[in-house]
């Protein structure tokens, strides 16, 4: 539920035809494409669009469990032996942003690959308000689901360009979540990236364990990007997670932002911050890269 919160605190508007002038219409024809309908309008004069020259780019699927999972996935074109990134979606699912983020971390090199996990129980472009989302999708997707597709795609990889031993994980919000857990459950895993994941949490049948909650058994290092003014995860918390992984040796790292609250690299909301979102950027790719990840 926080989760949830976190991301209504940073949108920019409500469902709605935007102006062509300066705002984008909800149009989703493909995984990579279009916007949740539950966060326009979006902020298309912040939006950061990168290209696909010297890419090879688009949709990709495995099979899990009799469930054809689809991934947008982005590497340079022709190379092999890639670092790979998993890249975790916000509750919105794999749209524009994050299919951008993909193509920007393949043109530093990288194989990314972005699963939609949603893909079993619907698609969140189609719900209008947060309330719909949350019970329709995102209140039905057990982690160990999550985790299973994400297995299948580190599998994946190292047969379609990656490296399989050097595979990181960067992801928002719900996916910054999925980030530390993923982290302390798959071993092959050397890095992470968690921007403003929950920490703490209530437990639930779907959702039996928190960051917190791994952090005795946390081997990878993560990088923990946070807002200073985020309302939905405390600074408390995030205190709290240093606390625990200090008492464990785990070399993990935060960054907390004093002029930030929620989704900052969200170049497609009012939550942007430009300056923030650019150093996190920096930092996260330097993080990858000094463990092993480049």
């Amino acid at each position: 539920m926080n989760d949830l919160k976190n991301d209504v605190d940073s949108l920019v508007g409500t469902t709605g035809l935007l102006d062509a002038g300066n705002r984008r219409t909800f149009i989703k024809t493909a995984l990579g494409t279009g916007f949740a309908a539950a966060v326009l309008p979006v902020c298309a004069q912040t939006m950061i669009k990168t290209d696909t020259v010297g890419l090879t780019a688009g949709e990709v699927s495995v099979m899990v469990n009799g469930t054809k999972v689809p991934a947008y996935r982005a590497q340079p074109e022709g190379k092999t032996n890639l670092p790979v990134i998993l890249v975790i979606s916000e509750i919105f699912g794999v749209h524009e942003h994050i299919a951008d983020i993909a193509r920007r971390f393949a043109k530093l090199g990288y194989l990314a690959i972005a699963p939609d996990f949603f893909v079993r129980q619907g698609n969140p472009a189609v719900y209008p308000t947060i309330a719909e989302l949350n019970k329709e999708i995102i209140s039905k997707v057990p982690d160990e689901q999550v985790f299973g597709d994400l297995d299948a795609y580190v599998a994946w990889a190292g047969q379609n360009g990656g490296n399989p031993d050097k595979i990181g994980i960067n992801g928002f919000c719900w996916g910054g979540r999925i980030v530390w857990l993923y982290s302390a459950r798959n071993p092959k895993i050397k890095a992470g990236a968690a921007w403003y994941g929950r920490i703490v949490g209530e437990k639930s049948a779907l959702q039996p364990q928190h960051p917190i909650d791994i952090a005795p058994t946390l081997k990878a290092p993560v990088l923990g990007l946070y807002g200073g003014k985020d309302g939905g995860i405390p600074v408390a918390t995030v205190e709290q997670m240093k606390e625990a992984l200090a008492k464990t040796g785990n070399k993990s790292e935060f960054i907390v932002f004093p002029n930030s609250g929620h989704a900052f690299n969200a170049d497609y909301r009012s939550s942007y911050v430009e300056a923030d979102a650019k150093e996190g950027w920096k930092r996260a790719i330097e993080w990858f890269k000094s463990h092993g990840v480049g």
